[in-house]
């Protein structure tokens, strides 16, 4: 942009626009803003503007040929974003955004044996390369035993479906035969994964019920919770501190954010003034709904702690995370 301005008056005026899944929705909304006269616009996008939007007026398309994918790695037990090269049928798809409305071309940023001979066709599909273990808890409560065998569209690894029923051990939902357990019947009612619904089924005995489902409602959001706008970050940084003061960590922060937002009445001006994304409030509070109504089908009772005390509510994100825990040794 500062080499553009130094060019002064002898290039058209240069509107950039943004777009990614986790921008407001109001700062998403400028790239369909129209063009003004006598400049250019151009959008820098993720992979979202592969197949989900069409932007009128796209004649220039600037393809890399990677993007970003979720991965579980089944040794490990984490998941992660992995910058990976796209498939083939990716990179088509991004060369179609150019020229839909009128002549166009693309720009590829890489060779065309690289397209010919290293890129995949098609991209690898997710349930090849993420945790499985709500699907194998899923499975089990249908009856399907028999994992191995069973017709997948695209078969996994059978080293991730291992770890899936080694981790459901690990929680109590099977058996040491590998039957579903009357926990892990319970946990099969909510559509999460087994360490939140372990931690649900655990405020039980904690009595701090309320206080979790919104925790596991607000790390359930996809979406960043924050944003952080470049002309204000010093105000974004320090409205973020204060949801941290009184500690307790990432999962008592998010309680904080949610319960301020809702003694103000569920306010989309306090989310302004406190640099949060209302979109993901929202969706948090849907999931929040949707898990308090299932608590109450598997006959949790509903009972708030606070966050004054943490402890309880610490419990029982252990009872379901123990897996990553670890002990610090004395020799560091």
């Amino acid at each position: 942009r500062q080499r553009m301005k130094g060019q002064g008056a002898r290039l058209k005026e240069m509107v950039l626009a943004p777009i990614y899944a986790n921008l407001p929705s109001e700062l998403q909304a400028k790239i369909f803003e129209p063009t003004p006269l006598n400049a250019r616009k151009i959008v820098l996008a993720t992979n979202i503007a592969e197949t989900s939007l069409t932007i009128d007026g796209i004649k220039y398309v600037v393809d890399p040929g990677f993007s970003k994918q979720s991965a579980f790695n089944p040794r490990s037990g984490m998941g992660s974003l992995v910058v990976t090269p796209v498939s083939k049928a990716s990179a088509n798809q991004r060369a179609g955004r150019a020229g839909r409305t009128s002549a166009g071309k693309c720009f590829r940023l890489y060779t065309s044996y690289s397209y010919e001979h290293e890129m995949d066709d098609n991209t690898i599909p997710e349930v090849l390369r993420t945790n499985l273990g709500n699907v194998v808890l899923l499975l089990k409560s249908l009856g399907i035993h028999d994992l191995v065998g069973f017709d997948f569209m695209d078969p996994p690894p059978a080293e991730t479906l291992i770890r899936a029923l080694e981790q459901l051990y690990a929680l109590g939902a099977l058996n040491d035969k590998g039957e579903l357990t009357k926990l892990g019947r319970r946990m099969a009612e909510f559509p999460l994964d087994p360490p939140l619904s372990k931690t649900l089924l655990a405020s039980e005995q904690f009595k701090c019920s309320e206080d979790i489902a919104t925790v596991c409602a607000m790390v359930s959001v996809e979406q960043a919770v924050f944003y952080t706008p470049k002309d204000k970050k010093v105000f974004a940084e320090n409205a973020h501190k204060g949801f941290a003061r009184g500690g307790g960590g990432d999962h008592m922060m998010l309680l904080r954010i949610f319960e301020g937002w809702a003694e103000s009445g569920f306010s989309q001006q306090w989310c302004f003034e406190n640099f949060v994304q209302i979109r993901s409030m929202k969706r948090a509070r849907d999931v929040r709904e949707q898990l308090v109504a299932l608590m109450e089908r598997v006959e949790i009772p509903m009972i708030k702690n606070g966050v004054a005390d943490s402890e309880p509510i610490r419990k029982a994100l252990c009872a379901g995370f123990f897996y990553h825990t670890a002990r610090l040794s004395k020799d560091g």
